[in-house]
């Protein structure tokens, strides 16, 4: 990199409403940095307000708020932008044969379309100041994918191979750009994705009906507590300041055993022995 980012502490994290995005705009505040959360709805922004940040407005489904969201972001940030922290997204669970055209649509946008975006209205800065990071938030889902939750997993393969593009289009630019993927993180996202899911999939005309009502009822009452295998969103804070702040950032981090033994297994393994392990969780 041309110029330690550490000189230009100034950050836009997307999704800050709780999880992972609230998380890391606490940590990253707390390390020095003059942070710019995002959040979609007005009582999310009203609570980041309280908290004392100036929140940015963002729907990454809607071209209109992405554009408006960067204008404000670096008016708030004074023309000039250290990272770029992708967090927002949301997950779609459902079997293929049951997600809606506008469904699998949202979800891609949401996740993958808008985040490029976003993303574009910012690489002009970068370029010119010569230095920056751009930190996209995957999952293990954008290394393997599994049955039920496809459409998501669709959208963060399409994540990793755009951000897999762009880190080799900005290499001589001082530009870093990396891929945090989590693994099995507790917030609310998996009660949020069983929400969703009960309000478009029609179990009863679905061949996987049971399936999902066992896993949508699951989801939305319990609440695990941090293990080995799971880790709170401050874990994965630590991994998106690393890459914002480090002179040699990863190209990947993986936050849990989990991502780390799926990326090891999707080298190593023959996908029969992936399907076979997988299709259980379908219940085929």
């Amino acid at each position: 990199m041309k110029r330690p980012l550490a000189e230009v502490k100034t950050v836009l994290v997307t999704g800050c409403s709780s999880g992972i995005g609230r998380a890391s705009a606490d940590l990253l505040r707390s390390s020095g940095w003059l942070v710019v959360p995002t959040a979609r709805t007005e009582e999310d922004l009203d609570t980041l307000r309280n908290d004392g940040y100036t929140p940015v407005r963002l729907d990454l489904a809607d071209e209109n708020s992405v554009e408006e969201a960067a204008g404000e972001a670096l008016e708030i940030l004074g023309g000039q932008l250290g990272g770029l922290v992708n967090n927002a997204g949301f997950a779609l669970m459902g079997a293929m044969e049951d997600v809606s055209r506008e469904a699998l649509r949202h979800q891609m946008e949401v996740n993958f379309i808008g985040v490029q975006d976003l993303t574009n209205r910012f690489i002009p800065v970068l370029r010119a100041q010569g230095w920056g990071r751009i930190v996209n938030v995957s999952s293990v889902y954008g290394r393997v994918a599994a049955p039920l939750v496809g459409s998501y997993c669709a959208s963060k393969f399409a994540l990793e191979a755009a951000t897999d593009a762009l880190r080799i289009e900005l290499w001589s630019t001082g530009v870093g750009v990396s891929l945090i993927e989590p693994g099995p993180i507790i917030t609310e996202f998996r009660s949020n994705a069983a929400a969703v899911a009960a309000e478009h999939l029609d179990a009863g005309q679905s061949r996987f009906g049971d399936t999902y009502d066992q896993k949508i009822t699951r989801k939305k009452k319990r609440t695990p507590k941090p293990d080995f295998f799971r880790k709170p969103p401050s874990a994965v804070a630590i991994k998106i300041r690393h890459a914002l702040e480090s002179n040699h950032p990863r190209r990947r981090y993986g936050v849990t055993p989990a991502a780390t033994l799926v990326a090891v297994l999707r080298r190593i393994a023959p996908d029969a022995l992936l399907d076979a392990a997988l299709r259980r969780q379908a219940g085929t």
